[in-house]
């Protein structure tokens, strides 16, 4: 109890003297540190507030350049968009044409067949493979060959469509991908200090697995142009070769179908020439026929005329045969009925011609058949080529498409 009454130790003058002298020191110290602290602290301050300026400003002018670049690139893409979406276009006409110029080859090839058919039915010597059949095959020839070309034309031309629309597609998507980044830069340039959506991002500077380098980003829409360029000019030169052979193929055509009339026309006339002489030799074959029959009527009727003189001798032969005795005598009337009987039967006998000009006329009769039959050959003929194939050709048209 004694202890806890003591009073506490005395310093000396001297030592309250160090002792104010050491905080008055240690005060003075610590002052100068903040100071040099303070004004560290400031000039750190203005350093980082340059460098954030500095780094933003050149920020900003990286998303202005940025900005202008995918403009470029957005502006690129959109012109070949428009070409290659123009180039498809036209090329879908061209295929029209082509369709159009296939369906019309159709009915000319029906109606060559048709022809071929038709002049089956000819008869006779008339079932000749003549110049017209010739050109005939050939025009069907030509057409399933202009029809196989076309028809290989038309899938190019498809394939082609395809390809320009894939252009297309990939220019498209590449122009949604440029205005979408466009819209994001055009935000991120309107960002200020003091715009009032601005937050923190977690992981922000984090660069993800899909980034791309810029060398690969240009490479991309690189790619997409020199693809659309490459399908255009395709497209050009495709168009080139369908009107070549639209041109082409038209003319063949025409010219084959010409052919094949002009054939026509001369087989008709060699047909109607020939169908002439033989209408003009079964004219003369009937006047003849006519001329034989008369002939044969006079000859059966001189033959008849002659059987009552005939008859008359015979009969007084006969009678003065019956005279008796010394008065059947060969006398000159004996001797005149003899000659007589002997002369007019030599004249009958004489008129065998009457067989042989029964014979003529049955030959002008079978004559005259073969010549109607050839005739009606002729008629058929012509039936066929003029009636039939050449009016039915009058409604083949080859259009230029």
């Amino acid at each position: 109890m004694a202890r806890l009454l003591q009073a506490p130790p005395k310093f000396q003058p001297s030592e309250w003297d160090i002792a104010n002298k050491m905080q008055c020191a240690s005060t003075e110290s610590q002052k100068s540190r903040s100071e040099r602290m303070i004004a560290e602290s400031q000039r750190l301050l203005d350093e980082i507030e340059k460098t954030t300026q500095k780094t933003q400003s050149d920020v900003n002018k990286k998303i202005e350049q940025r900005w202008e670049e995918i403009k470029f690139w957005k502006q690129e893409l959109n012109n070949k968009l428009e070409q290659i979406v123009h180039e498809t276009e036209v090329l879908l006409t061209f295929k029209t044409r082509l369709e159009k110029s296939l369906e019309s080859c159709k009915e000319p090839l029906v109606i060559a067949q048709k022809c071929l058919l038709n002049r089956q039915r000819r008869a006779g010597i008339d079932l000749v493979h003549d110049e017209v059949e010739r050109e005939l095959v050939k025009e069907a020839e030509v057409l399933q060959g202009v029809i196989a070309l076309l028809e290989r034309t038309l899938e190019q031309t498809n394939e082609q469509i395809r390809l320009n629309r894939s252009a297309k597609y990939n220019l498209e998507m590449d122009l949604k991908d440029k205005f979408t980044a466009l819209m994001i830069d055009d935000y991120c340039a309107s960002l200020t200090n003091n715009t009032p959506d601005i937050r923190y991002a977690d992981n922000a500077v984090k660069i993800e697995g899909n980034f791309v380098s810029p060398e690969d980003w240009l490479d991309f829409s690189n790619i997409n142009v020199e693809k659309a360029d490459k399908q255009r000019y395709n497209s050009l030169a495709l168009r080139a070769l369908i009107g070549g052979i639209l041109s082409q193929t038209a003319n063949d055509i025409r010219k084959q179908c010409e052919m094949v009339n002009v054939a026509f026309r001369n087989r008709v006339k060699e047909v109607k020439d020939a169908k002439h002489k033989l209408e003009t030799l079964l004219a003369m074959v009937m006047d003849e026929t006519a001329s034989q029959e008369k002939n044969i009527a006079a000859l059966k009727k001189a033959i008849a005329d002659k059987e009552g003189p005939v008859k008359v001798a015979q009969t007084r032969l006969e009678a003065r045969n019956h005279r008796p005795n010394v008065e059947l005598c060969y006398d000159t009337v004996q001797y005149r009925l003899t000659s007589e009987v002997q002369e007019i039967t030599k004249n009958i006998q004489r008129q065998d011609i009457l067989a042989q000009a029964e014979t003529e006329l049955k030959g002008l009769s079978r004559q005259q058949l073969s010549l109607e039959e050839e005739i009606q050959v002729k008629a058929n003929t012509l039936y066929i080529d003029e009636v039939l194939c050449m009016q039915m050709r009058e409604s083949v048209y080859i259009n230029s498409f």
